[in-house]
Order: structure tokens, then sequence, then C-alpha cells
């Protein structure tokens, strides 16, 4: 990739009139690359460009823009490892982690190559008589992408393989913290044959990101991110006229019953709470015990977190990497410390961590906290780090109740054999995505990703059948083709279907 990480407009690299910022490896705190940072003319520029690529693009054939997918997938299959390694050094996050990442990304670009069969159409033959209707999708315009640190591949690819399928130009605005795949993306679809303009990879912080939901050449905004920057975008956007979805924070819950297989569950509930070291918007940062269960699964538990080896992103024998920056170990260090002041019991403790040779990284271990009152910050608020707390209650609809209370709304997965109990909990729980014995439920490409309440504003849910409608405008067309010597008396009355 080069030091320096540019923008990527028009088809080629572009430094931009911005400013700079490091880009740093968390296993070592140290700058690894140097990142141009955009801004409303950056924004305006690119724009313009996409405006006009836009035209032409959507007259492509939907056959052409198929090929042009089927084109990009292998080319994303073959660039895996070097999208991978990019994505550890910057994030921190295991190779294999990565990889997976950009597994399910290319979930949703498979999901556009039969973008000739989703884009097709309603027809009614006589709905009156000698008059058809017929219904048609057809793309908003240039639309817009900002995408979180922590899933670089899988979250930007939520977006824009249905927004470029659907006809439309997308601007990408990644993270800050690990750009680089965002450019490595841009350069596979430039290999793939979409033509320049029509997918542009713009960097930047809060004036960038405020630029793309005002613009007046921009229709639509997807976002995923915390709840706070959530909501502003949500707003920001929604009050220049825009179409937005913005997915939003989580604070995640695994009901773990009575006749689970404890085992089973504590193994699971370990990959949801320490997998990518926390950093997941699916990740499950609360393990709630039914019954008399709970000293059981805390000691299960226990053994989960304290066989974890942690370490850099590129060390094959890793199991849980750094977080993303020194302010998010001290995060989760702090919301520790808070959590045993206010009478918490750590029984996993993570806080002295260090990694032999990498004294300056951002290593926290994986910690695990009970007997924690429900008010407290550190299991309302969400740490997004390895930090699991442990709920005890005493039976099902206290552990539904406790779930349904939150304010978030994003995923869930409740551990059981029963049936029973399954179908309550998938029917009454107030959360988008669920899981019955599966840890992080995200779903498969050719299904949409969402979730309720504060973890999400707008009405469309990610990828899948509903990110189509996100960047699509139906087109409703009724027809009359009366013969030419045929005479149709006109009516002053409001039509009817006879």
């Amino acid at each position: 990739m080069g030091h320096d990480v540019k923008h990527w407009i028009d088809g080629r690299e572009e430094a931009g009139t911005g400013s700079t910022q490091p880009i740093l490896n968390p296993a070592t705190g140290e700058q690894i690359r140097t990142l141009h940072l955009g801004d409303a003319a950056t924004v305006d520029r690119a724009v313009q460009i996409a405006t006009v690529a836009q035209r032409e693009w959507a007259k492509v054939s939907l056959a052409k823009r198929t090929q042009i997918f089927y084109r990009m997938r292998e080319l994303m299959i073959a660039a895996t490892d070097e999208i991978a390694t990019v994505i550890s050094q910057e994030h921190g996050k295991t190779v294999g982690d990565a990889k997976g990442e950009i597994a399910r990304g290319i979930e949703t670009l498979e999901f556009a190559t039969s973008i000739t069969q989703d884009l097709k159409g309603g027809f009614s033959e006589n709905v009156s008589t000698g008059v058809d209707a017929h219904t048609m999708r057809q793309p908003l315009g240039v639309v817009a992408g900002i995408t979180p640190f922590n899933f670089p591949a899988m979250v930007p690819f939520w977006m824009h393989p249905i927004a470029l399928a659907t006809g439309n130009a997308f601007l990408l605005k990644p993270s800050e913290r690990d750009p680089s795949a965002s450019n490595i993306v841009a350069r596979l679809y430039q290999e793939a044959g979409l033509p320049d303009g029509v997918f542009q990879v713009i960097h930047g912080g809060k004036e960038t990101v405020d630029a793309l939901c005002t613009h007046d050449d921009i229709s639509a905004v997807s976002f995923v991110g915390s709840t706070p920057i959530a909501k502003h975008v949500h707003a920001t956007a929604s009050a220049a006229g825009k179409r937005v979805q913005a997915l939003g924070g989580a604070n995640n819950h695994a009901v773990v019953m009575p006749d689970a297989n404890i085992e089973f569950a504590a193994g699971q509930v370990a990959s949801g709470a320490f997998g990518s070291a926390g950093e997941r918007c699916m990740a499950v940062p609360v393990a709630v015990t039914v019954g008399d269960i709970h000293e059981e699964f805390l000691a299960a538990i226990q053994a989960e977190a304290e066989k974890l080896v942690v370490g850099p992103g590129d060390d094959e024998n890793t199991d849980m990497p750094p977080v993303i920056t020194q302010d998010a170990r001290d995060r989760v260090i702090r919301m520790t410390d808070e959590a045993e002041q206010a009478g918490g019991r750590v029984v996993v403790d993570g806080r002295g961590l260090t990694v032999k040779g990498f004294e300056n990284g951002n290593f926290v271990g994986p910690t695990v906290i009970t007997d924690l009152d429900p008010s407290h910050a550190t299991y309302t608020d969400e740490v997004f780090g390895p930090l699991l707390v442990v709920m005890a209650v005493d039976n099902f609809d206290e552990a539904l109740e406790l779930v349904n209370s939150s304010p978030f709304g994003n995923g869930t997965a409740i551990f059981t054999d029963s049936g029973h109990y399954a179908r309550r909990y998938q029917e009454e729980v107030e959360v988008g995505m669920i899981g019955i014995n599966v840890p992080i439920p995200t779903p498969v490409g050719y299904y949409s990703f969402g979730g309720w309440k504060d973890s999400l504003f707008g009405e469309h849910h990610a990828h899948g059948p509903e990110g189509l409608s996100f960047y699509t405008k139906q087109k409703a067309v009724t027809t009359r083709w009366p013969a030419q010597n045929e005479t149709v008396e006109a009516s002053m009355s409001f039509p009817t279907h006879d």
C-alpha cells in the first residue's frame, strides 16, 4: 500500500488538500502509515465526479453489471491474504478473524451477482379493461457510506455491492483507524471493470462526515457506528432530505437456561465476548444465568477465558488481539475498576496483562465480572472491549425482562435444549437478531442485518433484500394502448377498474 494512504477519486489515488494523521499498529503502538484526510471540498469534488459517472453507469445493462461483480468476487478471493494482513496491521485483529470478515463481505457481493433476478418488477395484466400495470425499481443516484473501524472489510461490503449493482455511484468514508482495506477494494473494483468515478473512497473525520450528510447531490447515507454518532448522522442527513439507515450501538445479552449444556454455552459465550477483543457490534458483553447454574457457569467461563492466548494479530497462536487504541484499553480498565468499587466480583481480571515484546501495545486481558447491580454503567453501557458481565436471575421471565429493559436491541442469544423457551424467546424478545444456541447471530448476506430501539435509526436494515430496497426507488406504471381508430370516451370521474 505504500506509506501514505490517500483518497481514491476518479480511478486513482489523490492526496487532496486536507491535513494528515498517523495510522498506528495497535499491537506495537508504532506509526505504520500516514492518512490523508479530506474536507468539504474533497467531498464536493468526488460528488461531482460521481454524479457524471452514475448517469452512464445506470444505463449499463444488468448482464454487464453482473459480469463485473462475478469478476470482483474472484479478485476479492485472490486478494484475501493481502487485505487480511493490512486489516490485522491497522485494526489489530488476528489474520484469521480478518479473513472471516472478508468471507462474510463476499457473501453480499455474491448477493449482488443475482441483481438480474432481484430487480425484476411485478406485472399485472388487465387491471382494468385494456389497462396493464407494472413496477420497476431505479437507482437513487449518488449515495454514501460511513463505516466503523471494527469491520473495515465486511461492513462496507454490506453497502457498496448492492448500491452499485442497482445502478448508484457510491462514496465510502471508512474509519480513520484502519482505512487501507477500502483503497484495496477500490483498486479491485477498477480491475473488475467498474467505471472510474462509480466507487470512490474519501478519508476524513467529522467535517467529511457532515459534508456527506448535507451535500445536495447525495441522495442517501448509510452509517454503522456508535449510537450517539448514529443519532447525529440520522438527524443531520434526514434534515437535509436524504434517505438514511444508521446502525448504532449494542449491549447484547446471552441467556443461559438451566437445561443448557454449560460447557458448550461457556465456550460459545467466550467466543462472543472475547473474539476480536470484544470489538464487535454483535459481541456478547452480558451473560444471564437462569436458576441455580450461576456458579457452575462462572467456573466454566473462567476456564474458557484463562486459556486464551493474548497477543499480536499476526501471530498464529493468538486467540485474542489488542484493542484498537490506548483509550479503548483504558476504558476497559476503568469500567472494571468502577465495577469492583461498586461491589462487583471480578472473576477473571485482565487489567494487569502485558505481552512480552509488545509492552507499548493496547493489550488488556479477558475480564469477567459478576454480582453487579443492573443500574451500574459497566453493565448498562457498551464497553466495546473484552469485558463480560454475568448477571443472575431466577427464571426465564426475569431474564426476558432484563434483556428487554436494555435501550439497545441489536443482537441476543439463548442457550437451551427447550424448544418451548427458545420459541418464546424469539417471539417475545425486543431485539432485531436472535441466536438460538448461536452466540453471534449475524445474518448471512442474502438476509438483512439490523437491530431495534437505539441500535437502528431509519427504516431499513443493512444488506440483503432490505439493502436493495434502500438503494432503489420504485415506479408504478399504468399503461393503455388503444388502437389508432379506437374511440375511448374520457371521464371526469376518478378512474375505476371497469
